[in-house]
């Protein structure tokens, strides 16, 4: 090899490395987010479209709420104003530590804990349950929830209730729903009430406040029958609020 080449040969191979070492960081991050992709798909989406384009945009959220730094859990951000329709006798404080969230913006949702079979039936059949039982049946529907792209059964307001509050057509009427798979819920309840869950580790705000009401709260999977109870004492309260109304059994 003559002389003049070989110092250019070595110039030459450190650039080359770092070519070779960038091609393979490019192939693991490629590969990273294709996982976290599938993955978020496999967790379900709600009424967000699983399309990579709808990812994107999540994603993109993610990052935007992370730069301002939302504590979830603080309550202080909700007005501590007008009716409380929870009997706080019947929702004490949640025993334990509170379950750990997924990562993505949007489906809002936890990993799943371990759930009696008769704590996870009566999960399943409350909306139901609220819906063809006195004195709600009047008030109310149950139905496919229109925000978890029917996946999920809901409560909704019925259009014609007088009184009802003028804030339930903000949710599409929607009152709370179930997710199916991992057991946690999403319901409207009153400010007031919203705090109350909040500050006795029940759940937590929505993430998108664009998106939904300040008082649009997440619960935490219940975890037996006594925690379906404080449960079903949440989002009874939260029927009463948009239809307006204490609502007695």
């Amino acid at each position: 090899m003559p002389a003049s080449i070989a110092p250019l040969r070595v110039q030459l191979q450190k650039p080359i490395r770092i070519i070779k070492e960038a091609k393979g960081s490019v192939s693991l991050l490629g590969l990273a987010f294709y996982y976290d992709f599938t993955i978020w798909q496999n967790f379900g989406t709600g009424s967000t479209p699983p399309t990579l384009k709808s990812y994107l945009k999540i994603r993109r959220w993610g990052l935007y709420l992370l730069s301002h730094c939302q504590n979830l859990r603080d309550p202080s951000p909700i007005p501590n104003t007008g009716p409380s329709y929870i009997n706080a006798e019947k929702v004490p404080h949640r025993a334990g530590v509170r379950p750990k969230l997924t990562r993505w913006t949007l489906p809002q949702r936890q990993f799943p804990v371990e759930i009696t079979p008769r704590a996870k039936a009566m999960l399943h059949g409350m909306m139901s349950g609220f819906a063809s039982a006195s004195p709600y049946a009047m008030y109310i529907d149950a139905a496919p929830s229109k925000a978890e792209g029917d996946a999920g059964e809901a409560i909704y307001v019925r259009q014609d209730v007088e009184g009802m509050n003028p804030d339930a057509r903000k949710t599409f009427y929607e009152v709370a729903h179930v997710h199916p798979s991992g057991n946690s819920l999403h319901v409207y309840v009153s400010p007031a009430d919203a705090r109350l869950v909040m500050e006795r580790r029940w759940g937590e705000r929505f993430p998108v406040g664009w998106l939904a009401l300040p008082s649009w709260m997440m619960l935490y999977a219940p975890r037996n029958e006594d925690e379906v109870s404080v449960v079903r004492e949440i989002v009874r309260a939260g029927v009463c609020f948009a239809v307006g109304r204490e609502l007695k059994e």
